[in-house]
């Protein structure tokens, strides 16, 4: 594969329907990028729970790859939950310390923080994959899907966790992301695959007409639904 330096990006603002509209788009810059790379490496796809599922199954339909989940915990600061100190992934912490440096939380808090979002991952693990062993990403292009890129600590934590399996290569694709935070998962993926970095970034959602939630229905329906059948029409 050619690398394209720090990521790939689209140069004019984009704006999508809904995740599943997003998707096909990042599946469109994908399958330019990566032709044949499904087939002729192996590669399989992971949506991050519970947004990036929507968005990773047009991804892996286009390439005719197969479609996993996988799970990361954002690590939310206590009494306010939506601002991450950090995030979890198949064991792998990695935390913002500038947050909780400047907010002066202790060890312990932290640490309770990681126990109790251990046990919803693996909650949520169960309630998606069921008995379904999670897939073999030894060897294998691993295409890492998520709605969009923040902070990038979440995503970074993927990143971290995937590693610890031996892929071929990690590749994290995206439909939204700033600039500084597609540098900073670069340094650590093969490749970052961004649709659109806008100037002013606020939020993911900013580029989303519709950013209701992902429930856990919807996961599992999408986990359940084929990916090949793309590729073999």
């Amino acid at each position: 594969m050619t690398r394209p330096g720090a990521y790939l990006r689209q140069p004019a603002p984009r704006t999508f329907r809904d995740r599943r509209d997003a998707g096909r788009a990042l599946a469109e810059l994908l399958t330019d990028y990566l032709p044949g790379v499904a087939g002729a490496q192996g590669a399989v796809v992971l949506g991050l729970a519970r947004g990036g599922v929507p968005v990773a199954w047009e991804v892996a339909a286009a390439l005719g790859a197969p479609l996993d989940v996988f799970l990361v915990r954002k690590l939310g600061v206590p009494q306010q939950p939506e601002l991450a100190m950090g995030a979890l992934a198949g064991g792998q912490v990695v935390m913002n310390d500038e947050v909780v440096r400047s907010l002066g939380i202790d060890d312990d808090v932290v640490q309770s923080v990681i126990e109790r979002e251990t046990t919803e991952l693996r909650r949520r693990e169960r309630a998606y994959r069921g008995d379904r062993p999670a897939a073999d990403l030894r060897g294998r292009v691993v295409i890492l899907v998520d709605d969009g890129i923040a902070t990038g600590a979440s995503v970074l934590a993927a990143v971290r966790a995937v590693q610890a399996a031996e892929p071929a290569s990690i590749i994290v694709a995206v439909p939204v992301a700033p600039r500084s935070a597609s540098r900073k998962i670069a340094q650590e993926a093969d490749d970052v695959v961004c649709v659109t970095t806008p100037d002013a970034f606020d939020a993911v959602g900013q580029v989303y007409r519709d950013f209701d939630q992902t429930d856990d229905d919807e996961v599992r329906d999408l986990l359940a639904a084929p990916t090949t059948r793309r590729a073999a029409g």
